[in-house]
């Protein structure tokens, strides 16, 4: 079995793969202080909750954008399975992550995944967006290499950012209201965050699909998905597990390439 860790700033996944099967998943807060002995407690009761014992993960990948988090999570992965582990960068995804970008090291290590397992599983051209606390697009081009993107704060950011400065203004749930008139001040907080951010990558999509000169399938995910992707209207498929997946396929290779 491999364990997969995509640590973002606000959640952490986890999955567990056996072979190319993703078997379990789960979703924990980040918490930027943990230190090593406080990671392997949180990951193994999550393990023997669904009757895995660390003797049967015979591997483990990471993608980290908590620098602070990235060699703590290597400690307490090496420590609780006795492997290795693969840290993803764009240099260890080697071939499977071609790219024009002028300097590679710079980007995500979540952005690295989510380009390879796009790639792998929607072809070359293909467009990713990720929705976490920043909603990062990917753009793969039709040679099938990472051309670039955008970076922009995340649904949850903006609204934090509006909560905190507007002081008659409380936090709502995030939801599609239904309106793009709010009748209540919670209805035009929503129509303005959620539609907002629907509307806002429909039009940077859009931007990109005339900068490249052709369009391309628009596949989302990260933890916010669901919650605007079907507002949109370039975005033509959802896959939660996709930061997952290219961990998979970049240990994957790694290990093929050591055989």
């Amino acid at each position: 079995m491999l364990l997969a860790i995509d640590v973002g700033n606000t959640q952490t996944v986890v999955g567990v793969y056996n072979g190319s099967v993703l078997v379990h998943m789960w979703r924990v807060a980040t918490n930027k202080n943990h230190t090593s002995d406080e990671l392997r407690a949180k990951v193994l009761p999550l393990l023997v909750s669904e009757g895995i014992q660390p003797a049967e993960v015979h591997g483990a990948a990471l993608a980290s954008v908590v620098p602070q988090l990235t060699q703590a999570w290597r400690a307490a992965l090496g420590r609780m399975l006795g492997a290795d582990v693969l840290v993803c960068t764009a240099a260890s995804a080697g071939a499977l992550f071609p790219t024009t970008y002028a300097n590679p090291a710079e980007i995500g290590a979540d952005r690295v995944a989510d380009a390879v397992a796009a790639r792998e599983l929607y072809g070359a051209p293909v467009v990713v967006v990720d929705f976490g606390t920043a909603t990062n697009i990917e753009v793969i081009d039709r040679e099938g290499r990472f051309i670039g993107g955008v970076i922009a704060p995340g649904v949850d950011t903006s609204a934090a950012a509006l909560f905190s400065r507007a002081t008659r203004l409380a936090a709502i749930d995030l939801v599609d209201p239904h309106t793009a008139i709010g009748r209540s001040t919670e209805e035009a907080i929503q129509a303005g965050i959620v539609y907002g951010e629907a509307d806002r990558v429909d039009g940077l999509v859009r931007r990109i699909f005339a900068q490249l000169g052709y369009e391309a399938p628009v596949v989302a995910t990260g933890g916010l998905a669901p919650r605007v992707a079907e507002l949109s209207g370039t975005i033509t498929a959802i896959n939660p597990e996709l930061t997952l997946e290219g961990l998979r396929l970049i240990h994957e290779a790694q290990n093929d390439g050591a055989a």
